[in-house]
């Protein structure tokens, strides 16, 4: 899956959440998906999280 796409269904998934359960479950969602590329950037290997840790 390509940037774009990710893009897309990212934006698909905010749009359902904030039309069906209103701001919070779009903050919700947002904030989730922020986390989950934090993570998921960190075990592939694109975000170092050593400089950090280190304080």
């Amino acid at each position: 899956m390509n940037t774009a796409m990710t893009g897309l269904a990212a934006g698909m998934a905010l749009g359902f959440a904030a039309y069906f359960g209103g701001f919070w479950a779009f903050l919700l969602v947002l904030v989730l998906g922020a986390v989950g590329l934090i993570v998921g950037l960190a075990v592939q290997g694109d975000l170092d999280l050593r400089p950090r840790r280190q304080r």
